[in-house]
């Protein structure tokens, strides 16, 4: 049986493709309510819902559609060849649903749930798992998604929804983020073992003037933070390599290519030697952020107060 189309008007053409989901979704159980009973009664019975509303719900849908899904004799219907093909796929749409649900629902569960939480690179080896290792005592089955990164990268998948928090430095000023100073970290200038400083235990960051320097990339806050220091100091620095990753300069300052300004390792690096900068005062600061007005989980409150609780001893001793 072929409905005929009512008179309200249809959306353009142009408008349909872009709107056709919306139009859909709402029908897409009712239709297949009512394909699993082959019986429109039972069908508004099993579905909880009147049985007008779902006849409506259903020639609606095969209107959207321009073609018949059901074949009817009185409140008995059957699939159409075009009911059989379109059922398939919406059973395949619904089962998606309903798997995307329970994944979020689980992510959310205050118990089990999971968050997502991106670090810089030079946090991963001792501070990050200590961390969650603290976190974990009284929150055994909390999952976390980690993310190591660069401060800018981070931010970018933090606005894209990526990640619930951050750990990252400097600590970021923007309208649409909230972040929070926890912590700073002294930086030490890494010279090889057989430099001219190498005998000294401090020095003032102006006596490095003349040396060439290792360096992060430019996009990376300790860069940011390197060239902000050097500035103070009264000079630009002679970068000759950039790298990625701290650990990595450090073996380039070892093989005699340069000096840095690096956070402490977490193991002693053979090779080279870490002098105390005394002036200008040589830190960054590590803060966590977080993007403003977004709902929390349970999981990702219960994780960021931690975090706001260590306030002042985030880095290990």
């Amino acid at each position: 049986m072929v409905h005929q189309h009512s008179s309200q008007p249809r959306l353009s053409p142009s408008s349909y493709e872009e709107d056709i989901p919306l139009l859909l979704a709402p029908r897409l159980a009712y239709f297949a309510g009512v394909a699993r009973q082959e019986h429109v009664t039972r069908a508004a019975q099993e579905l909880g819902v009147p049985q007008s509303t779902l006849s409506r719900a259903i020639v609606r849908l095969e209107q959207d559609l321009g073609v018949s899904l059901f074949a009817r004799k009185g409140r008995t219907v059957s699939l159409t060849p075009a009911g059989r093909t379109f059922l398939t796929s919406v059973e395949r749409a619904l089962a998606e649903v309903e798997r995307a649900a329970e994944s979020v629902q689980a992510d959310a569960d205050p118990t089990t749930g999971k968050v997502a939480f991106g670090f810089l690179h030079t946090m991963g080896s001792e501070t990050v798992p200590g961390l969650i290792r603290a976190f974990r005592a009284d929150h055994p089955r909390i999952r976390f998604t980690l993310v190591q990164n660069y401060g800018e990268a981070m931010i970018e998948r933090l606005r894209a929804g990526d990640l619930d928090l951050c750990l990252t430095s400097p600590v970021p000023d923007a309208p649409d983020l909230v972040a929070r100073r926890l912590d700073e970290q002294r930086l030490r200038l890494v010279v090889p073992d057989d430099h001219r400083l190498a005998g000294r235990k401090r020095i003032r960051l102006a006596e490095a003037a003349d040396e060439a320097f290792v360096t992060l990339e430019p996009g990376y806050g300790l860069r940011r933070i390197t060239d902000d220091l050097c500035a103070e100091a009264g000079f630009t620095p002679r970068v000759a390599f950039e790298g990625e990753e701290a650990e990595t300069l450090r073996g380039l300052v070892a093989a005699g290519l340069g000096v840095a300004l690096l956070p402490p390792p977490a193991v002693a690096r053979p090779g080279v030697v870490e002098l105390t900068v005394t002036a200008p005062r040589a830190v960054r600061e590590i803060g966590v952020a977080w993007l403003d007005g977004h709902p929390d989980t349970a999981p990702v409150a219960e994780f960021k107060r931690f975090l706001l609780s260590r306030r002042g001893h985030l880095l290990p001793d």
